[in-house]
């Protein structure tokens, strides 16, 4: 009892840690499953057992076998960075003893365990890839118990099976090996109701394997930047003729952050990204341009698909809103994606063993949108 009540503490702890953990940034929510395999070892207390089932009959001597092969399957939600919730099928495998009694005569018995559970599961990270994880939650197990018996224990030939709901408590750790799978280390405490109604304690230690799906890459925000365009070439004094003088068009591009013109992992505008827009068309009014060419680029963090998918979404709402809101003519305006294929930071600027809050704010300006205009006053 009293090393159950030190794992809940620990798990506690740990899950109070990982709440209220606000450094890290939180990845998209997406589900994912696995599976695992390990060892049981179960608390055991044959001579209770026997004293129990056979009243009156003393034992000498016992040998037990309280080890086996545990394995489980799961599935989850991961909320955010640091939370997800947890499901699962569990298996604890069996164990079996043997007893000598006085008067003369032996009793056996063998147990099997298994169940459901439903956890809340807490992750810390401690490196880009590596993290500490807490868990508890409740599981619903069944135990099948059989005995026999000769001499004192010839009156006993049955088999009984029970079921009880308690708590279940973890600590491991994880490694993402990569996006699409990580690897886990887990000690676990499973609390079951056994053959004499009692209570004991099933402990595993497991290793698992974890295969994330539907996850998009992790982006935060940062602060916004706007980079004004160069000014536009002043008129030049001529003699007084009938039509203004034109002069050959210049490019001025303007790079404007998208994490200031869209929200988390969106492609929709939002209102502080509509307000640099409009400064953007207010600038342009009185300018005779020939062609407006709008690019989005992103970070090298996720898939170069689900990059380009993106940055493609964004140039594409950039020139709608500009074209809606703006007054430009669509004909001369284009859209297209560049993902992360033309970034602003240098190769070494940003190194993939900076923990992944300072990475990905070390690559903030390589997300964004980039305008150009071809024209003149």
């Amino acid at each position: 009892m009293k090393q159950l009540t030190v794992l809940h503490l620990l798990g506690v702890a740990g899950m109070a840690t990982f709440l209220a953990s606000s450094a890290y940034a939180q990845d998209t929510s997406h589900f994912y499953g696995g599976g695992s395999v390990g060892q049981s070892r179960t608390e055991m207390d044959p001579a209770r057992t026997t004293g129990i089932l056979l009243p009156g009959v003393n034992t000498i001597g016992s040998d037990s076998d309280n080890k086996d092969t545990a394995f489980k399957v799961f599935g989850g939600y991961q909320i955010n960075r640091n939370i997800a919730v947890e499901g699962g099928y569990f298996d604890l495998g069996k164990t079996s003893f043997t007893t000598r009694t006085a008067p003369r005569g032996t009793l056996s018995g063998e147990t099997r365990v298994h169940g459901i559970n439903l956890d809340l599961v807490g992750t810390l990270p401690l490196t880009e890839r590596f993290s500490a994880l807490a868990r508890v939650g409740a599981q619903h197990a069944w135990s099948q118990e059989s005995f026999s018996g000769t001499g004192a224990g010839a009156g006993i030939s049955s088999s009984s099976k029970h079921r009880a709901t308690n708590v279940k408590v973890g600590l491991g750790v994880q490694y993402e090996m990569t996006s699409a799978l990580w690897i886990r280390g887990e000690v676990e405490r499973y609390r079951i109701k056994n053959a004499t109604g009692g209570r004991a304690n099933v402990d595993v230690a497991s290793v698992s394997l974890v295969f994330p799906f539907g996850r998009a890459p992790v982006r935060v925000a940062a602060a916004p930047v706007y980079v004004a365009p160069a000014p536009m070439p002043a008129p030049v004094a001529v003699a007084p003729m009938p039509a203004p003088v034109v002069m050959a068009p210049v490019p001025q591009r303007v790079s404007f952050s998208a994490d200031t013109l869209f929200g988390f992992d969106k492609s929709t505008v939002r209102p502080e990204g509509r307000v640099e827009l409009d400064k953007f068309s207010n600038q342009l009014s009185g300018t005779s341009y020939q062609s407006i060419s709008v690019e989005g680029h992103t970070d090298r963090l996720g898939s170069t698909a689900y990059n380009q998918t993106l940055s493609e979404e964004r140039a594409e709402s950039v020139k709608n809103y500009l074209v809606t809101s703006g007054n430009i003519d669509p004909t001369r305006i284009s859209a297209v994606g560049k993902s992360e294929t033309q970034p602003v930071t240098a190769a070494g600027d940003c190194s993939d063993n900076l923990a992944r809050s300072a990475l990905i704010n070390c690559l903030q300006p390589d997300r964004r949108v980039e305008v150009e205009v071809t024209g003149t006053r």
